[in-house]
């Protein structure tokens, strides 16, 4: 099935799946490419850095690496299940080039993104390796990384359980709906990439990974499931900084 102009067949998958295309915003947003690059002084101008502060703010964190964290983990799903859920459902993918994909950090799916442009892709491993781990995850690290001092490892780990979620998610819907779509497969197939590998072990639909989120840092927050702590190892904070 060949994508159509409005993405329409994500929609049966939720919100979070969903991508708005061209024609749905008069004055889109900045794009992911000036979110990653932008080295402005003003914090809205600055879209990461609102976003960060944003999250920061919801969760009553004073620590801003743990909302650097969750606000990456959250992208990066967004990400993943936009590109999972187009190559199981329409047998392509769209080019999700950063320069394409507009976003609006004050805002949640699926009215954060927007993309300008729908150029078909193969819906091949290495293809939305290419879209999401080199066009996005690599460079969203690495400012991450410098601004927040967020560790490398613990954000691909946030990747990694990203992906697995996503790809967990479209497993239930498809079970729900009585249809075999393979996105274990894919996913099993995207794992096998060096940035994700080492994140953790995935079985099946399950994972768990080697790092932590951080989320046990949150005010009220604890460990996720798929994290590699069996506890909250809150009376000892600096055991999960990696």
């Amino acid at each position: 099935m060949d994508l159509d102009p409005d993405l329409a067949a994500l929609r049966r998958l939720g919100g979070f799946f969903v991508l708005r295309t061209a024609g749905a915003s008069a004055d889109p947003p900045p794009t992911l490419a000036q979110a990653y690059a932008h080295r402005g002084e003003e914090v809205y101008a600055d879209s990461t850095t609102f976003r960060v502060r944003m999250v920061a703010d919801r969760i009553h964190s004073s620590e801003l690496r743990v909302s650097a964290s969750i606000a990456q983990q959250a992208l990066a799903a967004r990400l993943w299940s936009i590109a999972l859920g187009c190559a199981v459902l329409y047998g392509s993918v769209p080019d999700l080039d950063p320069r394409l994909l507009h976003w609006d950090p004050a805002a949640s799916s699926p009215d954060d993104l927007w993309l300008a442009e729908l150029r078909p892709r193969a819906a091949d491993a290495a293809t939305i390796l290419d879209l999401v781990v080199h066009g996005h995850l690599e460079p969203l690290t690495a400012a991450l990384h410098a601004r927040y001092g967020v560790a490398e490892g613990l954000l691909w780990g946030n990747a990694g359980s990203a992906l697995a979620g996503a790809a967990r998610e479209l497993d239930r819907w498809a079970r729900g709906a009585d249809a075999d779509v393979g996105a274990r497969a894919l996913a099993a197939e995207l794992f096998t990439h060096p940035r994700l590998a080492p994140t953790g072990t995935l079985t099946g639909s399950a994972f768990r990974r080697r790092s932590c989120c951080l989320y046990y840092r949150v005010p009220g927050g604890g460990i996720c499931g798929d994290c590699c702590f069996t506890r909250n190892p809150w009376s000892s904070p600096d055991a999960a900084s990696g």
